[in-house]
């Protein structure tokens, strides 16, 4: 166990979710943290993939499943997908038992093979998607602004943050992953570049048992990298690497890969956001392409901090994807999601958080300067402006999420300012 633990959001989330049903799955990619989360929690706990054992498990969860699921309650199963027998194991004994909490399961994979799990699971598991960690996490956040409370409807705000914008460029390179933490800055980068050519020279293979060129998930990734909070079609980066490379890959093969990845937690795309809006506008649907981390967008286009301060445009894409990581981060806290708006004419908003009760918070992510807050905050007024209030609530907030500022506060018109440095769930 980690000798200095830093409680993370997931913790409070999953002790709800044990307390109301059988089995809990945790979910999300290598290396964020969810091992080390549920052994605060696990009374007991089942390795799948320990070296010395891996064969015998594996054997074993063929055999006689219900011998590997013996031990204290909550009972924590790593990396179950190795054995999905495992999965109709565990619901006959949460169904026996009848006692919420019995297990919590880990995977850094979804499944390969489903054919082995014959029931859904519905009324036993419950799923949390963890990622890596979000700034107030990690300590860089102040935690002054609290997302919650302006949900809640909270008027003023105030909060200073601590992040010139050298230190905002490392980390998003550095990105979230709770083992680069305690490093020196040299080698909490090489972090993230591990866990990508970890990605592109095994994991993705295991995703789906389908063996992969590595030369091709390289180039895929650097142009889903280049291609971020957009919503381009697969079509599109097949295109970009055709343009980019001598070796072409086919919309198809781009599907598959982008699958893969998925199964392994490496890209999580953001939906579309339908409002109801006053006048007829057609609403774009598709979704916004985003890795689970900006690191992994770093890696792959092979830049540190120094390019960032560079190439202020590629800066601004990658802490859109920092922004985007928190501010799931911090909804999953809320019983929230976050969405994406465009529409046919254009206006666009970076991020709709909308939580299970109805309510929705508007935000525009800007690297900062008066310039873009402005830009931010007008588009933000334009799009409440459509929404149909008789049909839905109107939003609880505008703010624009920036980089580089000192202060949080509240505009004039409305609108918050808040730096990504200050902001917690």
């Amino acid at each position: 166990m980690m000798r200095n633990y830093r409680k993370r959001i997931a913790d409070d989330l999953l002790r709800r979710k044990l307390e109301g049903k059988g089995a809990v799955l945790i979910e999300g990619p290598k290396w964020c943290g969810k091992t080390t989360t549920a052994e605060q929690i696990a009374a007991s706990v089942l390795y799948m993939d320990d070296p010395e054992k891996k064969e015998q498990n594996i054997t074993m969860s063929e055999l006689n499943p219900k011998r590997l699921l013996r031990g204290e309650t909550p009972r924590l199963i790593d990396e179950w997908q190795l054995a999905p027998k495992l999965w109709d194991a565990i619901r006959f004994e949460v169904d026996h038992r009848g006692e919420q909490g019995q297990f919590i399961l880990t995977g850094s994979a979804v499944p390969v093979d489903t054919k082995e799990i014959t029931h859904s699971g519905t009324g036993r598991f419950t799923w949390l998607t963890m990622r890596p960690m979000s700034l107030y996490e990690s300590g860089e956040s102040t935690g002054e602004v609290s997302l919650k409370a302006l949900f809640e409807g909270a008027e003023e705000i105030d909060g200073e943050s601590q992040l010139e914008i050298d230190r905002l460029s490392f980390l998003v390179c550095r990105g979230g992953w709770p083992q680069a933490l305690d490093m020196r800055d040299e080698i909490a980068l090489d972090q993230a570049v591990d866990y990508y050519d970890a990605v592109v020279h095994s994991d993705i293979s295991r995703a789906d048992n389908v063996k992969k060129n590595p030369e091709r998930v390289k180039r895929l990734m650097q142009s889903y990298a280049r291609n971020q909070g957009s919503q381009v079609p697969n079509t599109v980066i097949a295109q970009d690497i055709a343009a980019n490379d001598e070796s072409a890959m086919n919309e198809e093969t781009v599907a598959s890969y982008l699958s893969a990845l998925r199964k392994i937690f490496v890209v999580e795309d953001m939906p579309a956001w339908n409002p109801n809006l006053r006048s007829k506008t057609a609403i774009r649907s598709a979704d916004t392409r985003y890795y689970i981390d900006p690191s992994i967008a770093a890696a792959a286009l092979g830049i540190g901090p120094q390019d960032l301060i560079g190439d202020l445009k590629t800066f601004g894409f990658l802490f859109e994807t920092l922004c985007v990581r928190d501010l799931r981060v911090f909804a999953d806290a809320l019983n929230g999601s976050v969405y994406h708006y465009r529409d046919k004419e254009g206006l666009e908003c970076d991020a709709v958080i909308h939580l299970r009760n109805g309510s929705y918070g508007l935000v525009e992510i800007k690297l900062g300067g008066e310039k873009l807050i402005e830009e931010g905050a007008s588009n933000l007024k334009i799009l409440s402006g459509k929404i149909d209030t008789d049909k839905m609530k109107k939003p609880s907030f505008l703010m624009v999420l920036i980089g580089v500022g000192d202060y949080a506060y509240r505009r004039a018109d409305g609108v918050y300012v808040v730096p990504i440095g200050c902001l917690k769930d």
